[in-house]
């Protein structure tokens, strides 16, 4: 589709995005009403209302009850460093989600029993419903929420053991691969999958972003022997990190 032939909010939109980036519209500056951008443009109420609603989708703007809609400050983004599994002495739960060492982290977290769903079940190959711990962690970095994680062990692998709650007992806050290497089991190996998908909403406010922006997710799983021992999903704002991955070569 050549650009004369876009719909008529679209090419609206992409002007008004174009002064946003060139700074022509810089942050916390109100956008032009709806009746200016009809008169600007030449075009509809309806018009002018699909553009400004496509700014907002693609997070640009935001409206501010009773006052408008004002050009939003766009974050710088940052570098969300994998490396798979930490040695042990050097992994806790922050240090296996961000593994670059110049960042440095807190975390809160609550652990509770529940059955494993379908999708749990197939990661950690157990059946559904199988009782699993799940674990809930919110990341911080100089006190701003940055991450969101959500983990699953088979209580089939820790249960009664002392690793059972990975945030309390004598391996409190160590990561997965010192606690398990506590009950016999050396993790070798870890699996990730980075995808995006619309956030959740309790997600994007527990983060600090905009409803219905996307977020990029990481699905790891650790392994030993061959055998899931965790199964993980990290969760970031998609407009505020780049996942960046150093491997070993061996």
């Amino acid at each position: 589709m050549a650009f004369g032939d876009q719909p008529a909010y679209l090419r609206v939109a992409g002007d008004l995005r174009q002064k946003i980036v060139a700074g022509e519209l810089p942050p916390h500056t109100r956008l032009p009403s709806q009746a200016r951008i009809r008169e600007q443009y030449g075009v509809s109420d309806t018009v002018a209302l699909e553009a400004r609603k496509v700014l907002m989708a693609e997070g640009l703007v935001e409206g501010r009850s009773g006052s408008g809609t004002y050009v939003r400050e766009q974050p710088v983004p940052r570098t969300l460093v994998r490396t798979g599994y930490r040695p042990a002495g050097e992994s806790t739960p922050f240090r296996q989600e961000q593994a670059d060492s110049r960042v440095k982290g807190t975390w809160e977290s609550r652990s509770e029993q529940v059955p494993a769903d379908s999708v749990v079940a197939r990661r950690l190959r157990i059946a559904t419903g199988d009782r699993t711990m799940r674990t809930d962690y919110v990341f911080r970095a100089q006190g701003e929420p940055v991450m969101l994680s959500t983990s699953w062990e088979p209580l089939s692998v820790t249960g009664r053991t002392p690793v059972m709650l990975p945030e309390e007992g004598p391996l409190a806050g160590r990561g997965v691969v010192e606690r398990m290497a506590a009950i016999d089991l050396i993790v070798d190996n870890v699996a990730e999958e980075v995808s995006a998908r619309p956030g959740l909403a309790e997600e994007v406010l527990a983060l600090g972003g905009v409803p219905g922006h996307c977020v990029v997710v990481v699905t790891r799983t650790y392994f030993a022997g061959g055998c899931p021992v965790e199964t993980a999903e990290v969760v970031v704002l998609a407009d505020r990190y780049r996942v960046a991955y150093h491997l070993p070569v061996k």
